[in-house]
């Protein structure tokens, strides 16, 4: 009974805590259930538009199913919280991740509308994305709805401070996704069938940050600085002196920022990657034909492998072993090596195609595929270049 006891104070301490953003969640995920997955504009008018009536009478005709997604988060943070704990005892720290944007179909923007741009009936009027890309001929259509950044401004970017607040209690160090979109964003009509009618928008900048910084004081980010990133964005990192971001993929093709991702270019303050969760494997990369898969030609390709052979000065070594040996060896701060380069796998375990809806984070670890060889190989490469 002790036991059954502790766990529910410590349950009613977490809910009251996290009450800000853990009542709307759960009532938004019960409402949910009801609705059969239905998305939140199409539930009723009093519900939809959050009349405090309405929510009262949910709230209370919901109470158990509530209940229980309070639960499961409960449940979720404290067991985080154990492995935090067992990795910060074994000196090992957690990177996470802010994504810029999120999805339309949300207890965040159903909580929040007026944060965001919606019309009337609560749809989006503007969504976010990207111009033509390395993967896209004709941008990613990623359909988020935008910020109004004005209102945002208005309440001191409370919202946001809230939300960086959260994720740096679960994370030692956070990328922030889509960074350049902090200070430019791409601007697509909601009625669009592709990125490529959109219009670069101004966004809320060094002001955003100021106020981040002088809120929470540290801001332990990795700026995601890939894609169409201009002299302003990177004046916005370095003022606030977030790391940026390198992928040894990137280096070799048409890429405008392919000079600034060869290593001999590093400067200190970067992540450096072999790829990311967007890139196909580096094995995979190595020996595709790029179609359907990105915007290189063939005779891209075969001029990309040609450079990356003679600057990286290989023949025939595996290339991902080439690639996670180039970026330890590299000055920058800290080097990342996605888990399917380790393990030599192909593009079959790629995690992320961007502009495309399925069959993406499907990929798993498999128990025992990380052998002893490749742990020592990893071993020595991180112990030869004082990683």
């Amino acid at each position: 009974m002790d036991g059954a006891h502790t766990d529910r104070g410590a349950f009613d301490t977490f809910c009251q805590n996290n009450a800000d953003w853990l009542d709307d969640y759960a009532l938004f995920m019960a409402c949910k259930g009801v609705y059969k997955d239905a998305v939140w504009v199409h539930w009723d008018p009093g519900l939809r538009q959050r009349n405090s009536a309405a929510l009262k009478e949910w709230q209370n005709k919901l109470s158990s199913e509530t209940a229980i997604h309070k639960f499961a988060q409960f449940e979720f943070f404290r067991q985080w919280e154990k492995l935090r704990t067992h990795c910060s005892r074994r000196g090992i720290s957690i990177m996470g991740d802010i994504p810029i944007y999120v999805a339309h179909d949300s207890a965040d923007v159903w909580a929040r509308p007026e944060l965001f741009r919606l019309d009337e009936q609560g749809k989006p009027n503007a969504v976010a994305g990207v111009p033509p890309d390395y993967f896209s001929a004709t941008g990613q259509l990623w359909g988020n709805p935008l910020y109004r950044w004005d209102v945002s401004a208005m309440s001191g970017h409370r919202w946001w401070i809230d939300r960086v607040r959260a994720s740096l209690k679960l994370f030692d160090l956070v990328r922030l996704d889509h960074f350049r979109g902090f200070e430019a964003y791409w601007e697509i009509p909601a009625s669009a069938s592709t990125a490529a009618g959109g219009k670069w928008v101004k966004g809320p900048g060094a002001e955003f940050f100021q106020t981040l910084q002088t809120e929470l004081n540290e801001l332990p980010f990795v700026a995601e600085n890939l894609g169409v990133i201009t002299p302003e964005v990177e004046a916005l990192r370095k003022q606030f002196g977030f790391s940026g971001m390198s992928l040894l993929q990137f280096a070799f093709g048409t890429d405008p920022q392919g000079p600034t991702f060869r290593p001999h270019a590093y400067s200190h303050d970067l992540v450096a990657y072999t790829g990311g969760h967007d890139n196909d494997t580096t094995v995979g990369w190595w020996t595709s034909s790029g179609v359907g898969e990105s915007t290189r030609t063939a005779e891209d390709i075969r001029n990309e492998r040609d450079f990356a052979r003679a600057y990286l000065g290989f023949q025939n070594e595996p290339v991902n072993w080439v690639f996670i040996r180039t970026v330890l060896a590299s000055v920058a701060n800290i080097a990342i090596i996605p888990l399917q380069d380790a393990l030599s796998l192909g593009s079959d375990a790629r995690m992320n195609l961007p502009g495309t809806v399925s069959g993406n984070w499907r990929w798993r670890y498999k128990p025992k595929a990380l052998t002893k060889e490749i742990s020592e190989q990893l071993r020595r490469l991180t112990l030869l270049y004082d990683r």
